[in-house]
């Protein structure tokens, strides 16, 4: 891990109140793959905090919605009203993407928190079935491919 991508997570962490760890053989540089002694136990509270922030991102977006619908009054949310006006039209198409898009991350952030919560609560049988659970959200949320920044054949 960089210098920089350390003390931001440091930072992170003290303004959460959390503690973090640190393994004093780690020396910022990760080794995967040499194994471990095998003892090292799951945290309920982890998995259930864990679960409780994407939680509270997912009411978040909710919230968004929300606040993005109150906004068309007049133009949008399916309205027909703007007449004409070929700015209104884009508008509404605007607000149909990003509802669209919104509802989208909000699902997918209902998925990871059920999948949090019952990995926390041991509903799954071992780490392996967790990461499947995990590796079963490809097939259901495709991320959106990237707009702009293409060049185009330049």
């Amino acid at each position: 891990m960089s210098t920089f991508d350390a003390e931001w997570e440091q930072m992170k962490r003290e303004a959460s109140g959390e503690t973090g760890m640190s393994l004093a053989s780690a020396d910022n540089k990760p080794n995967w793959g040499q194994g471990g002694s095998g003892n090292l136990k799951s945290s309920k509270n982890a998995w259930t905090t864990a679960a409780g922030g994407v939680g509270k991102l997912r009411g978040d977006i909710k919230t968004a919605l929300t606040k993005l619908e109150e906004e068309q009054t007049g133009l949008g949310a399916g309205s027909k009203s703007g007449g004409g006006i070929e700015s209104a039209a884009a508008q509404r198409e605007l607000y149909s993407s990003w509802k669209r898009y919104l509802n989208g991350v909000s699902g997918r952030c209902g998925a990871i928190q059920d999948r949090l919560e019952k990995a926390g609560d041991h509903h799954y049988k071992n780490d392996e079935a967790i990461k499947g659970a995990f590796d079963g959200l490809d097939g259901l949320y495709k991320d959106t491919k990237p707009v702009g920044g293409e060049s185009r054949g330049r």
